[in-house]
């Protein structure tokens, strides 16, 4: 062989080499976030499923987080519109569309986000999906954050005592709460709750204990209320554009499929449990009042009253659905609570 006809040879080499890394080169599956990059959800979870899909689909397929593109009520119109390929929101922010997700946030499921997730996941997949909440996009998994539970500027000895508080709800079954507790509701996402309590625009938020750490809620809020089993859980969705999987090679969409579902949700649920464990350390060793209520204290016996008739307010809410709610709530809450 000669000199030229090596270069030659090698040169060939180098480009057929080239074009195989371009054919091999990943796909970039885009997630827009929203609260800061060091919340669990940002920090944990996301990753998490990023080494799943990435090992799943042999490196194929790579995940990148966007922040900054907008309220979390928009992740649901990013994700359908191609913005973006994949996203996650909290169902409350968009009340009227999703109704059946208020399931899994009834209050006294007395369960972990983790068992509540999973529960989530299956129930609506044998009994809300036929409903076509997600419509538009491709459901990949459902979770609960923690007990949501009371913080407050000020101390309260009773749930009386927020009547006619400003108090800000996310949205929800925090709305029906609320109602029935008599307080003046605020809307605001929840990156907003830091600077409206240090502004006093609100007296209070109902949020899950995790946040103390998360939003540094333990400088604004310094009294926290921890009911047993919280006063109820919040409800979100992680989903994909469907032209994107649908546009992936079907082994890759079956692989990131494969890792997302149940297993996503569980993880998921899980880690927002582990956020509320130092959540709670955050506010004890930052000096936050907390006062843990137990079972059959009088603040918990007053919520318990307050919420009577809301499974059969929710049957009502959901009549229109065309779905078994009281079979699916009884069976998420037999699924909830015996989850290992």
């Amino acid at each position: 062989m000669t000199k030229m006809t090596f270069l030659k040879s090698a040169a060939a080499i180098a480009l057929g080499t080239s074009l195989s890394a371009t054919a091999l080169a990943d796909t970039t599956l885009r997630v827009a976030s929203w609260l800061p990059p060091t919340h669990p959800q940002n920090a944990v979870v996301w990753p998490t499923w990023s080494k799943w899909v990435e090992e799943a689909t042999e490196g194929r397929v790579k995940v990148e987080i966007e922040y900054g593109l907008g309220h979390p009520k928009t992740m649901f119109e990013l994700v359908e519109d191609g913005v973006v390929d994949a996203s996650w929101s909290y169902h409350g922010y968009v009340p009227g569309r999703f109704k059946l997700t208020q399931a899994v946030e009834q209050p006294l499921l007395g369960a972990s986000a983790e068992a509540a997730s999973v529960a989530h996941w299956k129930v609506h997949q044998k009994y809300f999906a036929k409903a076509n909440e997600h419509d538009g996009l491709e459901l990949i998994g459902l979770f609960t954050h923690g007990p949501g539970q009371i913080h407050t500027a000020g101390p309260i000895s009773s749930l009386a005592d927020l009547k006619g508080k400003k108090i800000r709800l996310g949205g929800g079954i925090q709305g029906e709460i609320g109602e029935r507790m008599e307080v003046t509701a605020v809307g605001a996402p929840a990156p907003k709750v830091y600077e409206m309590m240090q502004q006093g625009v609100i007296d209070g938020v109902f949020i899950p204990m995790g946040e103390q750490k998360s939003l540094r809620l333990h400088e604004v809020a310094r009294n926290v209320v921890a009911l047993p089993g919280g006063m109820y859980l919040g409800s979100f969705a992680i989903f994909m554009n469907p032209d994107f999987l649908a546009d992936l090679d079907a082994k890759d969409r079956e692989a990131i499929l494969s890792v997302s579902g149940e297993k996503l949700s569980a993880m998921a649920g899980n880690a927002w449990d582990a956020a509320d464990v130092e959540g709670l350390k955050a506010a004890q060793e930052n000096g936050v009042n907390v006062a843990i209520v137990k079972q059959g204290d009088p603040m918990a016996e007053e919520f318990k009253g307050l919420t009577k008739g809301m499974d059969e307010a929710f049957y009502e809410a959901v009549a229109d659905r065309g779905v078994d709610a009281k079979a699916a709530l009884a069976e998420l809450r037999q699924i909830a609570r015996s989850y290992k």
